[in-house]
């Protein structure tokens, strides 16, 4: 089953490719590799939420959001690959999580990135990463994701 129709199957489609909002772009590639620049969780071109993650967001929603920022990620590799079949594995997954200077769940909440690519993409989604807690995301996104795929 390709990784189209396993989002298909999940009831996910791709999302446009975010816009970024300086200057850089979604993704590029180089050799064989695609790296992706930080996916906040935009739905619609609009941020799905706002705030630190254990005060004004949950941890279980923001795992959803990490989610989205996976998805929003994975139009981006898809991009610059010519279509997610091109994707061989995902190699590296970086999880910034703005949160409260109390909260240590950040590997539970970037789990949401990682389980999405895991279901996609089975054997060849299982990667390296990062869970990094930061003080604050642009827009006052709750979390970011990047992504490094390699492509065939």
């Amino acid at each position: 089953m390709s990784p189209e129709e396993k989002l298909a199957e999940l009831g996910l489609t791709l999302p446009e490719v975010v816009t970024p909002l300086a200057s850089y772009v979604p993704a590029l590639r180089t050799g064989d590799y695609v790296y992706t620049s930080g996916q906040i969780p935009m739905v619609d071109g609009k941020l799905a939420a706002t705030g630190k993650v254990g005060a004004e967001v949950s941890a279980e929603d923001a795992r959803d959001l990490a989610r989205t920022c996976a998805l929003n990620a994975l139009a981006a590799v898809a991009s610059a690959a010519g279509g997610l079949s091109n994707v061989v594995r995902i190699v590296k997954v970086v999880g910034f999580v703005a949160s409260a200077p109390d909260f240590t769940g950040h590997p539970q909440v970037v789990n949401g990135a990682s389980e999405l690519l895991g279901e996609v993409f089975g054997e060849a989604g299982r990667h390296a990463r990062s869970a990094v807690g930061v003080a604050v995301l642009p827009l006052d996104a709750p979390v970011e994701i990047e992504l490094i795929a390699e492509v065939r």
